[in-house]
């Protein structure tokens, strides 16, 4: 049995200081959010994730592993991002193999010291989803 059969969910949960207090407050104060429909409830839910620029291109990385906004993602298949009043929806592209491999190395790289406890507990790289942000046209439903 694989490391992921063992534990289908493997993830970081975030402590409850960045749950209760940071996350509320960056979304009250628009920091970046990413939106998406839950897989169950159907309802939008929001939650500060940034995206991660790499070669001209824009992913979402869960640092966190196999989070609720990965698996809400990977169901809807678009989203919204959101940094102050500018919004734009997106169609979400869950990427694999080399690609992701470089981004989770860069993501990692660049983001240091904040993201140290997430890979100490997950260092598999395949523990954390990329996604390709693909924005939509008006009008755009795939």
């Amino acid at each position: 049995m694989s490391k992921n059969e063992s534990n289908p969910r493997r993830y970081v949960p975030s402590g409850f200081f960045v749950s209760h207090v940071v996350n509320p407050i960056t979304l009250r104060l628009g920091g970046p959010t990413l939106t998406v429909v839950g897989r169950r409830s159907g309802r939008p839910i929001s939650t500060p994730v940034p995206p991660f620029e790499y070669e001209a291109t824009r992913y979402l990385v869960s640092g966190g592993g196999e989070t609720d906004w990965v698996r809400n993602l990977r169901a809807a298949g678009q989203g919204e991002l959101r940094k102050g009043r500018t919004r734009e929806t997106f169609h979400s592209v869950e990427v694999h193999g080399d690609e992701h491999d470089r981004v989770v190395v860069a993501y990692r790289e660049r983001m240091g010291r904040r993201a140290r406890s997430f890979f100490a507990a997950l260092p598999d790289p395949a523990d954390h989803a990329v996604f390709r942000i693909e924005p939509m046209e008006p009008g755009d439903r795939r």
